[in-house]
Parts: C-alpha cells; sequence; structure tokens
C-alpha cells in the first residue's frame, strides 16, 4: 500500500509539472515590434495592462519593418512571434504571399467599427499616424507651411532627411510637382507617373540624408544634420515632450496611415494572439495609446475614450484634417509595392 500510495504521489507530481511546463510554455505571447517610443507606447498601453489581467507573459522583439526577416520564419517553418507589427503598405504583400494570417474577425471585434482601411484580411489596425515635416526653429528662421518644402532648397537650403523607402516620398514628390491628392494614385499607377516622380525627387537626391528606423529623424535634427526631416508624428512628438527639444511639426500636406498588427502563418500561439487582438481593439483600449504616443485610434467609438490633453496633438485631430493630406492607398502599395521597391533601390544606386 505504502508503495502504492508513493508511486501514485509521484505520478501526480510529474502530472502536475508537465501541466504547470505545458501552461508556461502557452502563456507566453511573442510580439515583434519596431522598436524606440511606439514600442515604449505599446508596453504601456497595452503589453503590461495585458500581462496584468491575463497573467500572460509578452516577450518582446524588435525589428525594422522589412516583412522579409518574417517570410524566412514561415519558409523554414520555425516561427518563434505570434504577433508582428506591419505598415500597411506591406499587409497586403504578406498576405498575397502567404507570409500572414487571413485574420477571423469574430475573434477580434466588429470590422465595421473600424475606420475605413484599417481592417485589412491579413492585418488589423493598432493607430493612426501622420508622416509628416518636422523642423528646428532655432536652425529654421523661417517656418515650413507644408510637407512639400522639402522640394525648395531655395527657400530652404541645407539637408534635409526623408525615410530610405519609396512609400511617402514618391507621393510627395508628384503633390510637389503639382499633382492634387485626390490624383496622386492614378498618376502614380502608370509608367509616366512613376518616371514624373522620380524626376522630382532627383532635383533635391544630393540633399537627401536617408533614414531607416523611427528614432532617427529626431537624431538627426537635434544634431542639426539636417534643417528639416519627414518622420512619424509621434517620435516627433515624444521628442518634444520627454526630450524637452524645441521642434516644430508640419501638419499639411501629410500622409496619413495606419500601422496594423498581423499573425504570421505558422504562429505557435495563435488562440492567444487572437485573445490580445481582441484586448487591444476594444474602443476603451484602442484610445489608451494616445496618452503614451501622439497615434490616434482606429476604432470608430474611441474618440470619446482619448485623454482630452492628447487629442489636439493627434495626426487626425480635426484641426490636422482642416487642410491638404493623403490618405495612405493600402491596394496600391500592395499592388505596385514590390516593382516600386526595386525600382527606388536602384534609383538609390544611380
Amino acid at each position: 500500500m505504502t508503495q502504492l500510495r508513493t508511486r501514485l504521489v509521484a505520478l501526480a507530481a510529474a502530472t502536475a509539472c508537465m501541466t504547470i511546463a505545458g501552461a508556461a510554455f502557452a502563456e507566453e505571447l511573442s510580439i515583434m515590434a519596431s522598436g524606440g517610443a511606439w514600442q515604449d507606447a505599446q508596453r504601456k498601453a497595452w503589453f503590461e495592462p495585458f500581462a496584468k489581467e491575463t497573467g500572460v507573459k509578452i516577450l518582446e522583439q524588435e525589428y525594422l519593418g522589412d516583412l522579409g526577416k518574417v517570410k524566412a520564419m514561415v519558409e523554414t517553418g520555425n516561427v518563434p512571434i505570434d504577433l508582428v507589427t506591419v505598415e500597411t503598405a506591406t499587409v497586403l504583400q504578406g498576405c498575397d504571399a502567404g507570409i500572414l494570417e487571413r485574420l477571423d474577425y469574430s475573434k477580434i471585434g466588429p470590422r465595421d467599427k473600424f475606420i475605413e482601411g484599417s481592417a485589412l484580411d491579413c492585418g488589423v489596425g493598432l493607430d493612426a499616424y501622420g508622416d509628416i515635416l518636422a523642423y528646428d526653429p532655432t536652425v529654421l528662421k523661417e517656418a515650413p507651411t507644408s510637407v512639400l518644402d522639402l522640394f525648395d532648397t531655395t527657400k530652404f537650403p541645407g539637408k534635409r532627411a526623408m525615410r530610405k523607402f519609396p512609400a511617402q516620398n514618391l507621393e510627395w514628390a508628384l503633390m510637389a510637382d503639382g499633382v492634387a491628392p485626390a490624383d496622386v494614385y492614378k498618376v502614380l499607377a502608370t509608367p509616366e507617373g512613376v518616371d514624373r516622380a522620380f524626376k522630382k525627387l532627383d532635383t533635391i537626391k544630393k540633399d537627401i540624408v536617408w533614414w531607416d528606423a523611427g528614432a532617427q529623424p529626431a537624431q538627426l535634427l537635434a544634431s542639426k544634420e539636417v534643417v528639416m526631416t519627414t518622420a512619424w508624428n509621434g517620435r516627433i512628438q515624444n521628442a518634444i515632450d520627454t526630450d524637452k527639444k524645441p521642434f516644430k511639426i508640419v501638419w499639411n500636406d501629410q500622409i496619413l496611415e495606419y500601422d496594423m498588427i498581423s499573425i504570421p502563418k505558422g504562429a505557435r500561439n495563435p488562440d492567444l494572439a487572437y485573445k490580445y487582438l481582441a484586448y487591444i481593439s476594444k474602443p476603451e483600449n484602442n484610445a489608451k495609446l494616445a496618452s503614451y504616443i501622439t497615434y490616434g485610434p482606429v476604432r470608430t467609438d474611441a474618440a470619446s475614450f482619448v485623454a482630452p490633453d492628447a487629442l489636439p496633438k493627434l495626426p487626425n485631430a480635426p484641426d490636422h484634417l482642416a487642410g491638404a493630406y493623403l490618405v495612405a492607398d493600402t491596394e496600391f502599395w500592395g499592388d505596385y509595392g514590390e516593382d516600386l521597391v526595386k525600382r527606388f533601390n536602384a534609383w538609390l544606386a544611380q
């Protein structure tokens, strides 16, 4: 009897250990994002509250937004991440290539409650942000009034920084060349329009300093390596509010975009990933990010939950949409992005 009791106790202990080990593995959620102030904001608004509420441990990773890293994971069948943040320009490409899972919105929230274009088949919106122009008024005595002032090297001489990527740059080039925002993608969809955009970029190519990571524009301004820079609005606002930099944001002719989040094909914890997506998509939770970085919510019913002091700094605040602006066309970049990236890289190498 003693031996039997001993065996039963040992078996129960072993079973408990296996259960605990399995639960520990299942309750870890790995999220890959692009770092900096934006990831810090996600940590405060979502990672930590979600972990506290659910007991799930969040494992954070960083990358520069290139889906090639995720593609390599999927192709080798070794996908150690459960969620990855992506730009709208890459969601459709990742979806078509089979890199990202098609989402089941019944597990996330009502699809019709998201701002148009922010709830895609393979990516759900996190926030709305603006591609804007930033400058240091202690360096530039005359204030630029539009992002398109990037192309005026006579009035604003000196180096200017732009993201090392065709999206936004090609749109701005056409707008600076006289194309109305409503016609930009129609023109850019033609070979002549692409040539026209690159010809306009040629006029400032020697004056451009290229940036890759979101933290770099503020650093380039602070070091006075450039007199102006394109940037994501939240990164510059963070430098103003947190680092007390004297920078100014120019909203006119901004490009409004959405940050997205997706489940990579073959993710180990898809059910837990959906649980997280449902959590951050609740309007009261979706609005929380604006308290830590000035990116607007993508839920149409979330505005009332945004902190009053944060609302005037958001790219989709009414005052910032009063002038000219362009909403990034996700489908355009899904259809033409790969070819335009190749053309852009070849242009850089010339």
